[in-house]
C-alpha cells in the first residue's frame, strides 16, 4: 500500500464501490428529490428521499415484496415486478404530492431497457415526471412479461388494478 505525507486514502464507501461522491453531489446540490432505485438478488425497493442538513429524509417507498399481498404470485426481481414495484412507489408518492424526481441509481450500471429503467416506466405510468431518455425504457413486451410467459400479461393487469390503475390497453394488429 501506498505511504507517504502525500498519499491520500479515498473514502470507505468509495473503496467499497458504493458511493461516487462526485454524482451525489451534483444530486444533493440540485436540491430536487430524489428516485432512488435499488436492486438485490431477490426484490426492487424504491424510495422518494428528500435531502436535509441533518441527514437523508424518505419521503415514500416500496418495494417489490408488497406485490405479494397484490396478488403477484411471480419472481420480485424481474422487469414486470420492477414495471410493478414503480408504479406502486409513484402511486404512494403522489399520495404525498411528490410530482417531479430526478433518478438516483447509485452506482448501478445503466443499460438499455433493463430492470432499473422499468422502475422509471412504473413511475412515469403512476403519473410522475421523471426525467429520462426515451431509448433506455423497456418495450411494453418485456413490461408486460411476454418474454417470461404467455399468462403473466393477466397478473400484471390484476396488479395494476388491485393498486387502483387501469391496465395499459394491449396494441391492436394493424
Amino acid at each position: 500500500m501506498a505511504t507517504g505525507p502525500r498519499y491520500k486514502v479515498p473514502f470507505r464507501r468509495r473503496r467499497d464501490n458504493r458511493t461516487d461522491y462526485y454524482i451525489r453531489k451534483k444530486l444533493l446540490t440540485s436540491g430536487e428529490l430524489r428516485a432512488v432505485v435499488r436492486r438485490s438478488s431477490k426484490n426492487i425497493t424504491i424510495q422518494f428521499v428528500k435531502f436535509g442538513m441533518g441527514g437523508d429524509a424518505v419521503v415514500s417507498s416500496a418495494s417489490s415484496a408488497e406485490l405479494k399481498a397484490l396478488g403477484w404470485g411471480h419472481a420480485c426481481s424481474n422487469i414486470p415486478a420492477a414495471y410493478l414495484t414503480g408504479y406502486l412507489a409513484g402511486k404512494k408518492a403522489k399520495d404525498a404530492s411528490v410530482e417531479y424526481a430526478v433518478l438516483d441509481i447509485g452506482m448501478q450500471t445503466p443499460a438499455k431497457g433493463a430492470v432499473l429503467f422499468a422502475a422509471v416506466a412504473g413511475m412515469i405510468a403512476a403519473g410522475l415526471e421523471i426525467p429520462h431518455g426515451e431509448g433506455v425504457l423497456p418495450a411494453d413486451e418485456r413490461l408486460f412479461g411476454a418474454h417470461i410467459s404467455e399468462g403473466i400479461r393477466a397478473d400484471v393487469d390484476k396488479a395494476i388494478a388491485a393498486m387502483g390503475g387501469k391496465p395499459k390497453k394491449k396494441k391492436e394488429a394493424e
